[in-house]
């Protein structure tokens, strides 16, 4: 793959995965008690798209890692792979909560109901993206190829994340803010994620326009650190 074209590519994906996550995250709290099916459903099918959008994203971030330095293919496939376990271990709380819902005749609230979900959403989850930052944020380090805010504010995300591990050990009621499924814990975290992931793809998908004016078409060279 170009590097111009895995910039747009990357720009795309990343800008269509974090309007999604933006999109479903405030449905959480449209209502105050258990939820009706569909508003359950209808943002777990928003995240369901947008967790496709990201491995979209994700691949393509490999492939502009790779292609920019290939000796630091390595970080690029670890942000991939823990990018992409993240999204397989959210893809199945995602089916566990829905297939809840589905299957019961009165309205739940599946984030205290399954039960199966609390640490998969949340100290797994977390430390799933830490690692995908860490590494992100390193390879973007090493390799220039995006302004300097962008690798420094994944590791930060990265460090908060891990911050967050330990919050198994704090009970499961979702309206506080440290607990195994708590508000910070899960929807802060992802909106958090989210906003990281618009800024980041979009100053992806402008670079692509800046690449190919520089470098012509189908060269392959590193942009420097701005």
């Amino acid at each position: 793959m170009q590097e111009t074209i895995a910039r747009r590519v990357t720009g795309v994906s990343g800008i269509a995965a974090a309007a999604a996550f933006i999109l479903e995250v405030p449905l959480y709290f449209v209502y105050s008690g258990p939820p009706p099916d569909s508003n359950v459903l209808a943002r777990l099918l928003i995240g369901i798209l947008a967790l496709g959008f990201l491995m979209v994203f994700m691949t393509a971030l490999r492939e502009l890692i790779k292609n920019v330095r290939p000796d630091m293919e390595w970080a690029g496939t670890l942000a991939f792979t823990s990018g992409l376990a993240y999204a397989i271990v959210t893809l199945t709380s995602s089916g566990l909560e829905a297939g809840a819902v589905i299957a019961t005749d009165r309205a739940i609230d599946p984030t205290i109901t399954v039960n199966g979900t609390y640490i998969l959403y949340g100290s797994i989850s977390r430390m799933l993206l830490a690692m995908f930052l860490a590494a992100t944020a390193y390879a973007i380090s090493r390799t220039g190829l995006m302004p300097r805010w962008t690798h420094r504010t994944a590791y930060v995300l990265a460090g908060v994340n891990l911050a967050f591990m330990p919050s198994l050990f704090f009970g499961n009621t979702p309206a506080h803010f440290y607990a195994a499924n708590g508000w910070g814990t899960t929807a802060l975290m992802g909106a958090l994620l989210s906003y990281w992931l618009l800024a980041f793809a979009i100053a992806t998908y402008r670079s692509a326009a800046q690449h190919e004016r520089l470098a012509g078409p189908g060269t392959v060279t590193p942009t420097a650190a701005r």
